[in-house]
């Protein structure tokens, strides 16, 4: 058997992506979901401690209609090329989740996010920043988030100019 030397590269299983590719898709929907005025907004990087995907955006609407709003607002955000590969329980509101395969996004009735618990469950993922302090009132971000994790300052190492989040 012949080894050659390549670097390696930092691939999603999921969609076959990397990893700063994935970040860089959490952080804008992230960023979506804030402006939306979703509340308690927090990213979560589970990459390293579940094969389901990189990164979990969680994020809380106050009804149904502004559950199924800011889930409207990641899918058809002209920062976000990309298109879920599955949705799940957008007709009723309650809990949406929109399945990238390297990010999953889950907006919340603020009742099923306390019920189900996410970041109790995913507590030992880091925690990604994502400026949320670009909004003045209104809802809040992650309380408390955690810039745990060496990377966690935003998307500037993001790649390619057309993915980067900070573009207007």
């Amino acid at each position: 058997m012949v080894f050659i030397d390549t670097p390696v590269v930092e691939l999603n299983q999921h969609a076959g992506i990397g990893k700063k590719e994935a970040r860089n898709l959490a952080v804008k929907a992230a960023r979506s979901l804030y402006d939306g005025k979703g509340s308690d907004v927090v990213i979560l990087d589970v990459g390293d401690i579940t094969l389901i995907a990189d990164f979990f955006v969680i994020a809380s609407g106050s009804n149904p209609r502004h559950v199924q709003a800011l889930a409207d607002r990641v899918v058809y955000s002209e920062d976000i090329t990309r298109k879920p590969m599955h949705v799940e329980g957008y007709g009723l509101g309650h809990w949406v989740l929109l399945d990238y395969g390297d990010v999953v996004v889950h907006v919340f009735r603020e009742e099923e996010r306390g019920f189900y618990g996410l970041e109790r469950l995913w507590g030992d993922a880091p925690q990604v920043d994502f400026e949320p302090e670009r909004r003045t009132g209104g809802a809040t971000a992650g309380a408390g988030t955690d810039i745990s994790n060496e990377d966690a300052h935003g998307p500037a190492d993001a790649g390619s100019s057309d993915e980067d989040p900070d573009k207007d």
